[in-house]
């Protein structure tokens, strides 16, 4: 026994020694071919040690995504900070009560009561604009004499063409803007402008969209016209009374009101969800001293480049009155909104009591501090010197922000990319052999990299149109983690395959030394590269590519000594950890609000776009990059065949769950609803010829579903509601003869007509050609009068051999829509005149069947027209899991 024990005591004396002289060794980066010990192979017993457990490694990196997650979870559910709660907003006195001179002010409750608010509608046009007023006078005769409020009413009248949803021209008349003015004593040459609107979509009491926003403005004209402290600017309070009939009275506003002209910069109060925080996702066009303003003022700021640059691409279809201060004021400014539960935003349930009372006070704090900032700053009446520039600005967790000029930007990202350059190049400046061979052996990693990446969305996408075509889309509509059980657990599962396979088959006798650091190098060669591309194209956005090339090196750095002596220790799994603890919670906090804003966008995106591939497609695209540096774990592990069998099985048996529709995606919890949205429109046609003749009418409830979902889960409970009714497209007809709010039909191409009968509003449409006139340069000249209820909308179809050349509307070049043909948006508020507009033809011959057809579509949005005894009994039937948005429509066409 005591020889036995001398031997193997001797055993690893020598074995210690000759670990200790290997790595001593400075061993070549890749795998040499003859010259000295082979790198590529593990050398005896020192490999063993790299090995990690499989189970402890596992734990370890779930438990650290957790813990990320709990942090950002956390950050998103502190609304306000309370030592940053302001003592001058109050917002409970701004939804609920207080007294100003004897009048109860509940803002908030009492906008919303007066029901749904379209334009044209009594409760938006009387009833809304009434109360407003009478709280602005309330507080007008409660203010001090620091400052004085004027007050005006606005109807403008007016028209304007737009390149959004395809491009259409609106015509809007009499609609109603509040304005009020606060400023000194003494008046003041320029204004900050606040923008929210009262108005609302048919069918929504709309207090998030955007009653809450008027009722905070309310309660900051409130305390500013009591605060002792001189004002420098004025401060115009825009009341906007028809912004979702598409930005109109903004419009109205900027063009045509006498005070417009002494706007410098403005703030637009939206919402693209049901509270929560109010996320700053636009600002500008330029004017870096607006995001500063923003910066210095707000006490729990929220804001982010990349949400302006996402927004302002195009990939949300969405517009705000932003659009219209910078397009036709060309004013700087603000854009900010509610994005949380997006799922209740434009329904039934967007209701008062939803809206969190520290919500309003955390958007009350921002807004009132910018304002003041604003409207005392010697910035606001020189903005034109500062216009130029642009800011890359991020909040850090909702605690700071972090904002510095783009072009030190640009530096700092060449810097960073410089810094990766001399990282891998030291590898690459070596004898001309070992270079080669690390490059070679860097080319086959990063390949093996890209394949496993396109493995993965390829097998993800599979499985995904799978789940659409057997009609089971948007089973994590209602239950949001069934989208990472489903994709997220098969995409991992995919990934680390993938390498496993390379590892076992490529990689058999390769040192996992070596492996570690060629698999580090290939997600810095990867950001590296996106960085500087992203710089190259002028994407403010590349900042989160330097984040995560600049903290990786660093850690790189801290880790370097202890793994290249001891290999994957405790102390150099921890180090790795926290050194990329940064770039891991920030782009989880990214993605966070990005799931906010994209699940519920996918309940009304349209019937043509499968949401369960935008989908995976984002959590493919989201485990690619939160795995990047993760990948050299694989080759770290003694082994994953636990943890692919793990992640295979909680994939096979959510995804058998989801085939068998046992997660419905909608739900009627009264607390955290989750509706279906639906269209239904009980819709009579007529269409004439040349002669004026009715060649053909019909009428029905035409149904759309606002997701990809259709109607299919409505079926059962309406068998009549099935494909068997799908509608036909008129295919001579403009927009296939369908009476569409907007020019969306390329959306919404799966819609349902189910036969009615015929509607007989009380308040008909009445069209007439009003003259027809031959022009010295040989086009012919069409006038038209129409009138009708508050909401129209005007197709026009162009005939061969025809050109449209001019008409009265816009800018008076027509636009012509994505179809191909030409779309008119048309609202008007309370006692409009007719509706007179004309358009100049050219033609290069006579034309047996015309030269245009024109067709003009009514919505009724509220009142006696809206609804009909079958429309209502239809609406009964629908379950409660739904909500179907209705009114009555008609559909006229004609020939000339």
């Amino acid at each position: 026994m005591e020889r036995s024990s001398a031997a193997v005591g001797a055993v690893r004396r020598l074995r210690t020694q000759a670990q200790q002289q290997y790595h001593q060794q400075q061993p070549p980066p890749c795998r040499p071919e003859k010259e000295g010990r082979d790198w590529g192979k593990p050398a005896r017993g020192g490999s063993a040690r790299l090995l990690l457990p499989e189970s402890r490694a596992v734990l370890v990196l779930l438990l650290y995504l957790l813990g990320l997650r709990g942090l950002v979870y956390f950050s998103f559910q502190q609304l306000v900070q309370p030592a940053r709660v302001s003592k001058e907003f109050n917002a409970p006195r701004a939804r609920t009560r207080g007294d100003v001179s004897g009048v109860t002010r509940t803002y908030l409750e009492n906008i919303t009561a007066f029901g749904p608010r379209a334009v044209g509608s009594p409760e938006n046009e009387v009833f809304t604009v009434n109360y407003l007023l009478e709280q602005v006078k309330a507080i007008e005769t409660a203010s001090n004499n620091v400052h004085k409020i004027s007050i005006d009413i606005q109807r403008p009248t007016g028209t304007f063409s737009i390149d959004f949803l395809g491009g259409f021209t609106s015509y809007y008349d009499n609609i109603t803007n509040l304005v009020v003015k606060l400023e000194p004593r003494n008046g003041a040459e320029h204004a900050v402008l606040s923008n929210c609107h009262f108005d609302s979509v048919p069918n929504s009491p709309g207090a998030s969209d955007d009653a809450v926003s008027c009722s905070v403005m309310l309660e900051i004209l409130y305390y500013l016209s009591k605060s002792p402290e001189p004002l420098q600017h004025a401060i115009i309070f825009l009341f906007n009374g028809a912004e979702e009939s598409i930005l109109q009275a903004s419009h109205g506003f900027i063009t045509q009101h006498h005070w417009a002209k002494s706007v410098r910069a403005f703030i637009n109060l939206e919402a693209a969800g049901v509270g929560g925080k109010e996320l700053v996702f636009q600002t500008g066009p330029e004017n870096p001293w607006l995001v500063q303003a923003y910066i210095s003022a707000a006490k729990h700021p929220f804001a982010c480049i990349v949400a302006q640059e996402v927004f302002q691409s195009g990939i949300i279809p969405a517009e705000t009155d932003f659009r219209i201060y910078r397009d036709f004021g060309n004013i700087p400014g603000i854009d900010l909104a509610f994005i949380e539960n997006g799922y209740i935003y434009h329904t039934k349930y967007d209701t008062a009591d939803r809206i969190l009372t520290d919500s309003i006070q955390r958007a009350g704090d921002n807004i009132l501090g910018v304002l003041k900032y604003l409207a005392k700053s010697d910035s606001l009446a020189k903005s034109h010197e500062y216009r130029h520039g642009n800011l890359v600005f991020f909040d850090v967790f909702g605690m700071f922000i972090l904002a510095y000029p783009t072009r030190v930007g640009a530096i700092m990202n060449c810097v960073v990319t410089t810094l990766a350059i001399l990282y891998l190049g030291k590898k690459i400046l070596q004898p001309r052999k070992r270079a080669i061979s690390y490059l070679k052996e860097l080319a086959i990693a990063f390949g093996f990299t890209v394949l496993s990446w396109f493995a993965t969305l390829v097998g993800i996408l599979f499985v995904a149109v799978f789940i659409s075509v057997i009609g089971r889309s948007l089973s994590w509509y209602t239950h949001f983690h069934v989208s990472g059980f489903l994709y997220g657990t098969a995409a991992l599962a995919k990934l680390i395959l993938v390498h496993t396979l390379v590892k076992k088959f490529y990689y058999k006798n390769t040192n996992q030394q070596f492996l570690a650091e060629i698999f580090f190098d290939v997600p810095v060669l990867f950001w590296s590269v996106t960085l500087a591309l992203l710089t190259y194209l002028g994407l403010s956005s590349a900042f989160v590519s330097a984040i995560w090339v600049a903290f990786p090196l660093l850690t790189r750095l801290m880790t370097y000594k202890e793994f290249k002596e001891k290999g994957a220790t405790v102390t150099f799994v921890t180090t790795y950890l926290l050194g990329m603890f940064f770039p891991y919670l920030y782009l989880i906090y990214l993605n966070w609000v990005i799931f906010e804003m994209l699940i519920p966008i996918t309940g009304r995106s349209g019937s043509e776009i499968p949401p369960d591939i935008i989908m995976a497609a984002f959590i493919v695209t989201l485990s690619i990059l939160l795995s990047s540096y993760f990948l050299n774990f694989i080759y770290l592990a003694r082994s994953t065949k636990m943890t692919i069998i793990t992640l295979s099985t909680v994939f096979l048996v959510t995804f058998v769950l989801v085939c068998s529709g046992i997660f419905f995606p909608y739900s009627s919890d009264s607390a955290n609803p989750r509706p279906k949205r639906i269209f239904v429109q009980h819709l009579s046609r007529r269409f004439h010829n040349l002669d004026g003749q009715l060649t053909k009418s019909d009428s029905g409830m035409w149904i759309n579903g606002l997701d990809y979902g259709g109607i299919s889960y409505v079926t059962p409970h309406i068998p009549e509601l099935n494909d068997s009714i799908r509608t036909k497209c008129e295919e001579d007809s403009p927009l296939c003869g369908l009476p569409w709010i907007l020019p969306v039909d390329y959306l919404f191409r799966k819609n349902w007509y189910l036969p009615a009968p015929m509607v007989t509003p009380k308040n008909p449409i009445h069209f007439q050609l009003f003259s027809k006139e031959q022009m010295p340069w040989d086009s012919i000249k069409l006038t038209f009068e129409i009138s009708g209820p508050s909401h129209m909308s005007l197709y026009l179809r162009v005939h061969r051999g025809a050109t449209l050349a001019r008409w009265s509307l816009g800018d008076g070049i027509p636009v012509v829509n994505v179809g191909g043909d030409y779309f008119v948006y048309y609202s008007h508020g309370l006692q409009a005149l007719p509706w007179h507009f004309w358009i100049e033809l050219k033609t290069s011959g006579e034309s047996t069947n015309g030269m245009v057809t024109l067709g003009i579509a009514t919505h009724y949005y509220f009142g006696e027209d809206q609804k009909t005894p079958q429309l209502n009994a239809l609406l009964e039937r629908f379950p409660n899991w739904t909500f179907p948005s209705s009114w009555v429509s008609t559909y006229d066409q004609f020939v000339f």
